[in-house]
């Protein structure tokens, strides 16, 4: 028999006051309908504590709040979700812990709408964790968590640090196994696209670096480990602007001294660790979940909207729906910057294998704009043009010297005008006539590529033409125009 069944609407009333110390009675208008409406859905205390808490000392508009803040919420949900992308990443996450109650509740009854202080924790392999079923989710999937884990231990540290909401994975966002297995597609869609977004604004973010609940430790082969917190890309939306290290303990890695003004320790181990911690911009790209590393990217990548999570969707798959809504000039980087065509599909953009096996371009944006036309599945790019120009010298690519220097040979009416360019990768570009263009007007970056019927454009390669003087040279050819081009 549930818990508030037992209780009955005397009972739990009166638990409740007890509870939050007030005396109020089954007099006051839909309090006594609300509390057997917690009865009819077999909520334990707890769960009855969780929701009527954050409203008791307020009852006039308890039964708007719970209901009407229900459907509010609902409808938020399906305004974010239009098709297959995110158009509002702006919003809570589905479920919370309420470490009053010890209870995971709807977002919704959270009063205020304040944002939840994420935990963020290393992960474990299978064989090193439980799969508990427990309470503080109502039973609704099992928990997993490290062997040796405790979620009381972990309330009671989350408490000490002032912490009301917490939003943790394992209990927050639904998992396999559970009762109602047929709901996570439904729930993953919007929470585990939009996650990063709490982190991004969270006062602050706790962390577990060596896994859920356990004591911060190192020791030999944990940070190359595929568990390691540093390893995982899905760390890169985890880190908001402040954070506290969980699990520290009297002689942990944290109370460490260094040896020197360098930054180095007595053990390798620990120098290599606080190197890392200062420098996480530098993240592993090896993870073992490797879909972790889209998602993870698309809360980090600036947009507009982003695109909804799919389990079953393929990595390629992934990629282009992100690529497809992060902000135009983001993806004129990817353009201008990458130095290959993409190798499956688009060759405007890398494919995901192409950005696993090599870094996306780190140099500042260049300032131009890829646009998308949804309805017509169309990239274009709008740019200043030379139909036809000549590229020598950088046939031969270099490992050793990414910077290779070659000549951009234009030909009007039997007069050749040479210009120096810079190939700043080793990708070998062929000898031979292509149309080059350039999205901004200081004509400094350039891709070259093949022109194909319809005003289309295959890339073959991108280089650079450094000398401000020499670009001066180009414009006052006047031979460039401003084409729209659509990109294969």
């Amino acid at each position: 028999m549930a818990e508030s069944l037992k209780l009955g609407v005397h009972g739990l009333l009166h638990e409740l006051n007890t509870t939050l110390g007030t005396s109020y009675t089954q007099n006051i208008p839909s309090l006594s309908y609300l509390l057997s409406n917690c009865i009819t859905q077999n909520y334990d205390f707890g769960t009855v504590y969780a929701q009527f808490r954050p409203f008791w000392h307020d009852l006039t508009a308890i039964e708007d709040s719970l209901y009407t803040g229900k459907k509010k919420d609902k409808d938020m949900q399906q305004r974010a979700l239009v098709g297959n992308s995110i158009v509002d990443i702006k919003i809570p996450p589905q479920h919370v812990w309420d470490l009053y109650s010890n209870r995971v509740v709807p977002c919704w009854v959270i009063k205020n709408k304040q944002w939840p202080k994420p935990i963020s924790h290393a992960w474990v392999d299978e064989t090193d964790q439980n799969n508990v079923w427990m309470p503080i989710n109502r039973y609704e999937w099992p928990v997993p968590i490290p062997k040796g884990a405790n979620l009381d231990l972990i309330r009671i540290e989350m408490l000490n640090l002032g912490v009301e909401y917490t939003w943790l994975d394992v209990l927050c966002l639904r998992q396999k196994g559970g009762k109602r297995e047929d709901l996570c597609a439904e729930e993953w869609q919007l929470d585990v696209a939009t996650i990063g977004y709490l982190y991004h604004v969270a006062e602050v973010v706790v962390w577990y670096l060596s896994g859920l609940g356990q004591p911060l430790s190192l020791k030999e082969g944990d940070l190359d480990s595929d568990w390691s917190w540093f390893r995982w890309a899905w760390t890169l939306q985890e880190i908001g602007e402040d954070q506290i290290i969980a699990g520290d303990t009297e002689d942990g890695p944290l109370h460490a001294k260094p040896i020197d003004g360098e930054g180095h320790y007595a053990d390798k181990v620990l120098t290599r660790f606080y190197k890392q911690l200062h420098a996480l911009d530098n993240i592993s790209p090896d993870s073992y979940d490797i879909f972790d590393k889209i998602t993870g990217l698309a809360s980090c990548l600036e947009s507009a909207k982003i695109p909804a999570y799919y389990e079953n969707q393929s990595l390629e798959d992934a990629w282009t729906a992100l690529v497809n809504t992060i902000i135009p000039w983001l993806r004129g980087d990817l353009f201008f910057l990458y130095p290959e065509p993409g190798n499956m599909g688009k060759k405007w953009r890398p494919s995901w294998d192409q950005v696993i096996k090599e870094p996306l371009p780190t140099k500042d944006s260049c300032e131009a704009w890829v646009g998308w036309n949804e309805k017509e599945n169309e990239d274009w790019c709008e740019g200043y043009c030379i139909e036809k120009a000549t590229v020598l010298g950088l046939n031969m690519g270099n490992m050793e010297d990414a910077d290779r220097f070659g000549k951009l040979i234009i030909d009007i009416y039997g007069e050749k005008h040479i210009f120096k360019v810079t190939a700043e990768h080793y990708h070998p570009i062929p000898e031979g006539i292509y149309t080059a263009i350039s999205a901004h007007t200081t004509l400094e970056r350039w891709v070259i590529g093949r022109r194909l019927p319809n005003d289309r454009l295959e890339k073959v390669s991108v280089l650079t033409l450094p000398n401000p003087k020499e670009r001066e040279k180009l414009k006052n050819l006047q031979i460039m125009t401003k084409t729209l081009n659509f990109l294969v």
